[in-house]
């Protein structure tokens, strides 16, 4: 982790450098938005060979996800979720912000975000503010999964609160493929009438 401070309001931020790509990137600094630059390639040293060996954030790039449905992983790398995501046929898609990933839940509509975020806040939860914010319509093409340690597992005043449909400790992480399955089965058939309804329209 490495740590810089925000060049509009000093706040002091830490970064997993080991996540990023070797070059520029930009972010916004998660106190007052204004965009953040770092890049990992000047502050490592690395020669450009190892740069090319280094993960990306996206883990999109593999020929064999070639046009498997996807799911976003926003916030902390969990890899136990990144496992389980891609044991449900999902390619993990990882961002380190909800802003990041924003994009990207437009462009794919996957059917599975999963929200870890760095530092847990009493709600509205304005770390992942960038994705629980999209328009109605958008927002249920998606099943929202909030994932921290201070959660008790399937809460549901903690789910309405935060706008996410599920919320998991991360003590249960390794039983996400059975909670999400009975969760979002139950998710459909509370919609089932009102998406019916919808398609008929």
């Amino acid at each position: 982790m490495v740590k810089i401070t925000c060049s509009s309001c000093g706040k002091q931020l830490q970064i997993d450098e080991t996540k990023l790509p070797m070059k520029e990137v930009k972010f916004p600094c998660p106190h007052c938005k204004t965009n953040q630059f770092y890049d990992r390639s000047k502050v490592a040293g690395e020669p450009a060979a190892e740069a090319a060996a280094v993960a990306p954030v996206v883990d999109d790039d593999d020929d064999d996800d070639y046009g498997k449905p996807k799911a976003i992983l926003v916030g902390r790398e969990v890899p136990a979720l990144r496992d389980a995501v891609r044991s449900m046929g999902l390619v993990p898609l990882h961002f380190a912000t909800a802003e990041e990933a924003r994009d990207a839940y437009y462009r794919d509509h996957p059917r599975l975000v999963i929200l870890c975020p760095q530092q847990m806040t009493p709600p509205p939860l304005v770390e992942i503010g960038g994705l629980t914010s999209v328009s109605p319509t958008d927002r249920r093409r998606g099943f929202y999964v909030l994932v921290a340690d201070n959660l008790k597992t399937l809460d549901g005043n903690a789910a309405f609160l935060y706008g996410v449909n599920l919320v998991l400790a991360t003590k249960d992480v390794g039983s996400f493929k059975k909670v999400y399955r009975d969760a979002h089965d139950f998710h459909e058939k509370l919609y089932e009438h009102f998406n019916t309804v919808k398609e008929t329209k």
